[in-house]
């Protein structure tokens, strides 16, 4: 199994629900399930294009679901797509994702929006829609960028 250089490993109060909500809602796809004797979740693993992501439960004090401490992130997961934002954002949508930015062109070249998953970790998707220089994106930002891939 090929494994990504870099995966994030997301916690939820109900990793199952997760599991289907993360399908229907931006369109992963389950690769790895473990689960103990009981039928509980041990582990999972979920693929989008070449990339990975964790679902677990909560399994230690620090390891929780923003729905546990009360809506708290520490951080943001990105979804690259190659496709329709607009049509990614209405099935997220659809799902029961709290749309907390509309899809939007950015001064990057990219249209994103974000989102909030049931649990409340927070979500962007973003596709190219236009080449930007950096210069460009310097003079539309008002931002000074170092290095642009």
């Amino acid at each position: 199994m090929h494994r990504a250089s870099l995966t994030s490993a997301l916690c939820y109060r109900d990793p199952k629900g997760a599991l289907k909500w993360l399908e229907a809602a931006f369109g992963f796809e389950l690769v790895m399930l473990i689960e103990d004797a009981e039928g509980k979740l041990a582990h999972a693993e979920m693929k989008f294009g070449d990339s990975l992501v964790m679902i677990g439960g909560e399994w230690t004090a620090q390891h929780k679901s923003p729905a546990s401490i009360d809506g708290f992130n520490t951080q943001t997961v990105h979804i690259h797509l190659n496709g329709d934002v607009d049509a990614h954002c209405e099935r997220a949508r659809a799902a029961g994702a709290e749309i907390l930015m509309e899809p939007a062109d950015q001064f990057y070249g990219d249209r994103t929006y974000r989102c909030r998953d049931p649990e409340g970790h927070f979500w962007t998707i973003g596709a190219p829609v236009r080449a930007v220089t950096r210069e460009e994106a310097e003079i539309a930002s008002g931002l000074k960028i170092q290095g642009w891939l």
